[in-house]
């Protein structure tokens, strides 16, 4: 599937410029590039944009920066303007905490395949990794296996088997309609299906349940999930958990997605923005 294909890389931040430098900087080394990365910044300082203004003309690809007001925790909102103004075919969601692997492109466009999301997975760095990372001191994402192995023992990562590489095949299939664990930290789906449900639903509000329910309405629509296990992990930053006042009226609209009783496309989503601010469809 990889031949002309174009991928948007869509990453969304919020007050953690640090953290948005480091994962632009793991972007940075991409053995297959992108044709643009936009940051989609959830209402944040100015000095998240200074970030993605210092890393213009460093990356070799188009980098794109969007802001909305802070108005509370609206990363679906922000990940449906960044798809409005983006050009791929192929859309790769990051979260502005996870690092990538130099192959992490490349890995995703040879697992894309009509009718299928690729739902990635993650490593948890510990809070001391973390740290070092930020400061510039670390970089796992170019670690070698020596350096992964001591990582392990010494407690600054959670596992080692996502460092594995497998190829494609049928066994990534056998979890298709198996949506738990699926986030939109590391998540890659066809631009077409995408805005076949409307996108995330913008009805969903503060922390939690948003990109579960985007997941279990593209299989109510026939994108099955297809496993990124062994193929495109992310290292993601320790931090403090969000605010999750708000969990118990998302989980309760995700439930009525699962029991059919919510319209597989958003009445509130990503058409929203299409023709925002010159955004395409």
């Amino acid at each position: 599937m990889s031949g002309a294909m174009r991928v948007s890389v869509i990453i969304v931040t919020y007050e953690w410029p640090r953290a948005l430098d480091r994962v632009l900087e793991a972007m940075s080394l991409q053995t297959v590039m992108p044709l643009e990365i936009i940051v989609t910044d959830d209402g944040s300082a100015p000095e998240t944009r200074s970030v993605v203004d210092a890393w213009q003309g460093k990356i070799a690809c188009n980098l794109k920066f969007l802001w909305q007001e802070d108005k509370g925790f609206r990363a679906g909102q922000a990940r449906n303007r960044g798809v409005a103004a983006s050009q791929g075919d192929y859309l790769v969601f990051l979260d502005g905490d996870c690092l990538v692997f130099p192959d992490f492109i490349k890995r995703h466009l040879a697992l894309a395949e009509n009718n299928c999301q690729v739902v990635g997975n993650r490593i948890l760095m510990s809070e001391a990794l973390s740290r070092l990372v930020l400061e510039g001191r670390e970089k796992p994402f170019c670690w070698s296996l020596p350096r992964w192995i001591r990582g392990r023992l010494m407690g600054e990562v959670n596992r080692l088997l996502p460092l594995i590489r497998l190829g494609d095949g049928a066994w990534r299939k056998k979890r298709a309609y198996k949506w738990s664990g699926a986030q939109s930290c590391n998540l890659g789906i066809w631009r077409r299906d995408f805005f076949a449900v409307n996108g995330f639903d913008e009805e969903f509000s503060g922390w939690g349940h948003e990109d579960a329910d985007l997941v279990v309405r593209l299989m109510g629509n026939g994108v099955t999930r297809k496993d990124g296990h062994f193929s495109v992990p992310v290292l993601h930053l320790w931090h403090r958990e969000n605010n999750r006042n708000l969990e118990p009226d998302n989980l309760k609209r995700l439930n009525d997605a699962l029991e059919g009783k919510r319209d597989l496309v958003a009445h509130s989503g990503v058409s929203n923005h299409v023709g925002e601010n010159g955004f395409n469809d």
